[in-house]
């Protein structure tokens, strides 16, 4: 029995080369459409898929392959007798190999104004299913949707005859993970015309990988990084890198944290990060002024750190940039001279991102995997509802004060709880993130402050609480450092010991009615 094999693909990268390989092994090539033409315009020689079926393509071409002389030729298992007979009676003959890739749909998608109907009439309905058939009954059928795997395909013939059953269960896994990809794409776009927001009983999601990482966040922990499927701007995934090794597990998840933050400010802003908790924070008027605000900040938590700025980098910045050990740098531009001066130390990677304050839509997910299950929230978008702010003690902020709790609060959304910003003048002055209890995180950050910045520089200063104070300990903390503005959600049931406390030296308070948990 002749050979065959059924092409027909949308992305046609390689297709005429291992077209011809496959002729020259004694295969017949079944095709269809554009496929069948571009095959035939470099002089192949191919099957019309109606002359194997004995009916033309109709509908726009939207039936084309659904065909019992196309999927039972597909399906018969080889092994089995009664199949083998049934085709002999049908006149059916068996196809050996199929090499589909489906319409365009993400990239139909992608297009800016693209209309409902075009997108839904780039919906595949032959080929997936031509690719199911063929990935079922593996042992008999060979089946491609990724060019790459020609090659090895065609070598597996000439040194065998045949593809070997282990390669064609590999091929059909492959298979079922492309149309898994494709159905997920379709789901979700669907989704999305509908202003769909709820959480369905299921959830299917589909990610595209970037690449390989050495490891995890360990060693012995093997590790990939993926992207989300469409425009995704302003994210690492849309980032250039110009300068240093690849991005590490660890450098990603940590400078997603510091871009996150960084989204929150648009004036010159410089957020350094450490461990995905910012260490350092500065906003001024210029990016060198906003840098060694940061800086001085924790100059110690900084040193092999991330830095990222929402502002060009110039030449000043950048030499007080490379005075130390700097992991990573981003910046939405770097100006000649500083990609000069930069890359004077070659393990600095140096990321140019655009659109560097886009924020996600306010539909998108958040995920946090648990053992055996996952869980699912939108993201925090949102910063405080302005018009519930209440001032709860006598005294009320001054202009200056109610700016620094602004900016504190903030970078408080961003630190891990339990977590505590002290602010004053468009900078950090001491972060306390990830403590077991609030007056810890809230010792921590005045530590910090007068570590680095002198007692002298709480004087006055704002702090900012991602959640309440369950106690009046943390407030009197604050106070006795010469804290003179207090922002915090409010809702503990001894809140009025805390207002007491700042009533009695002076002190403003102000509740946000709302959290930032971040754990």
């Amino acid at each position: 029995m002749k050979k065959r094999a059924l092409i027909s693909v949308s992305d046609k990268t390689g297709i005429i080369e291992f077209t011809k390989e496959l002729i020259e092994l004694g295969y017949e090539i079944i095709s269809t459409g554009g496929t069948a033409k571009k095959l035939s315009d470099a002089g192949l020689n191919v099957i019309g898929i109606s002359e194997i079926t004995n009916f033309p393509e109709c509908l726009d071409g939207r039936v084309k392959t659904l065909h019992p002389s196309i999927h039972a030729g597909l399906l018969a298992i080889r092994k089995n007798e009664n199949h083998m007979n049934q085709l002999k009676e049908l006149n059916i003959d068996t196809i050996d190999i199929v090499v589909v890739n489906l319409y365009p749909f993400k990239e139909t998608i992608l297009k800016d104004g693209v209309t409902r109907e075009e997108a839904i009439e780039n919906i595949d309905i032959g080929g997936p299913t031509m690719l199911r058939s063929a990935a079922k009954n593996y042992e008999g059928v060979t089946v491609i949707v990724d060019p790459t795997d020609y090659i090895k395909v065609i070598d597996e013939i000439k040194n065998n005859g045949i593809v070997s059953v282990d390669t064609n269960f590999y091929l059909s896994g492959k298979v079922f993970e492309h149309t898994s990809h494709y159905d997920t794409l379709i789901a979700n776009y669907m989704k999305k015309e509908r202003n769909d927001n709820s959480f369905s009983n299921t959830i299917t999601m589909t990610f595209e990988k970037v690449q390989e990482m050495r490891y995890g966040e360990n060693p012995h922990q093997k590790a990939a990084f993926y992207k989300e499927v469409g425009n995704i701007k302003g994210y690492l995934t849309d980032a250039k890198q110009l300068h240093g090794k690849e991005l590490s597990f660890n450098n990603i998840n940590d400078t997603n944290g510091a871009l996150e933050l960084l989204k929150e400010f648009n004036e010159p802003t410089i957020v350094a990060c450490k461990h995905a908790n910012p260490c350092g924070v500065g906003s001024d008027d210029n990016i060198y002024d906003a840098y060694l605000k940061a800086y001085k900040a924790d100059p110690v938590s900084i040193f092999g750190g991330i830095v990222v700025s929402n502002r060009e980098i110039d030449e000043s910045t950048a030499e007080e940039i490379n005075k130390i050990f700097i992991e990573i740098i981003v910046a939405p531009s770097f100006t000649d001279k500083a990609i000069e001066i930069l890359t004077q130390k070659k393990n600095i990677r140096i990321l140019v991102l655009e659109n560097i304050l886009t924020k996600q839509s306010d539909d998108s997910y958040d995920f946090k995997k648990v053992g055996g299950g996952l869980l699912i929230q939108t993201v925090d978008n949102m910063m405080l509802p302005e018009a519930d702010l209440k001032v709860v003690t006598k005294r009320h902020p001054t202009a200056k004060e109610m700016a620094d709790m602004l900016f504190g609060w903030k970078i408080v959304k961003y630190v891990k709880s339990n977590g505590i910003a002290i602010t004053k003048d468009r900078q950090s002055i001491g972060i306390g993130p990830g403590q077991v209890n609030r007056v810890w995180a809230a010792k921590q950050a005045i530590e910090h402050g007068i570590e680095h910045l002198g007692a002298v520089s709480l004087k006055g200063a704002a702090i900012a609480s991602d959640a309440f104070f369950p106690f009046a300990d943390s407030v009197e903390e604050a106070i006795k450092a010469g804290i003179t503005c207090i922002i915090q959600p409010g809702g503990s049931i001894r809140d009025q010991e805390s207002i007491d406390l700042c009533d009695k030296h002076d002190v403003t308070m102000i509740f946000t009615n709302m959290r930032h948990f971040k754990h």
